[in-house]
C-alpha cells in the first residue's frame, strides 16, 4: 500500500498560481502511475493530469493543458501539480491518486489509493 497526503491548497486570485504537493509513504513511490483529480461541489470527480510510473510521460485533460504541469520526484517520494493562470472555475478539492497496474490512465476507477484532498479556491 501507499499513503498519500496532499498540501499546498489555499485561496488565490484569478490569474495567480499555486503548487500542490502529494507526499507518498509506504511502498516505493516509483512503482505507481500517479494522477491529479479534482471535485467541485455538485460535480463528478474530474481527471486533470497523470504521470507514468515507467517513463515519466505526462498527459493532461483539455481543461488544464497548457496551464497545469504535473511532475514527480521519486527520490523525495513526492508528486507535484504546478497550476498557473488559475480561474474561478478551477475551485475544487484536489486529490492525488496512485495506480499500481497501469502505465497511464485518466480513469479514476483504475487508481487504487487516494489522498484526503486539499481545497483550492480561486477568487474572481
Amino acid at each position: 500500500q501507499v499513503q498519500l497526503v496532499e498540501s499546498g491548497g489555499g485561496l488565490v486570485q484569478a490569474g495567480g498560481s499555486l503548487r500542490l504537493s502529494c507526499a507518498a509513504s509506504g511502498r516505493p513511490f516509483s512503482l505507481y502511475t500517479m494522477g491529479w483529480f479534482r471535485q467541485a461541489p455538485g460535480k463528478e470527480r474530474e481527471f486533470l493530469a497523470g504521470i507514468s510510473r515507467s517513463d515519466g510521460n505526462t498527459y493532461y485533460s483539455g481543461s488544464v493543458k497548457g496551464r497545469f504541469t504535473i511532475s514527480r520526484d521519486n527520490a523525495k517520494n513526492t508528486l507535484y501539480l504546478q497550476m498557473n493562470s488559475l480561474k474561478p472555475e478551477d475551485t475544487a478539492v484536489y486529490y492525488c491518486a496512485a495506480d499500481s497496474d497501469h502505465t497511464a490512465s485518466s480513469d479514476s476507477r483504475t487508481y487504487d489509493f487516494w489522498g484526503q484532498g486539499t481545497q483550492v479556491t480561486v477568487l474572481s
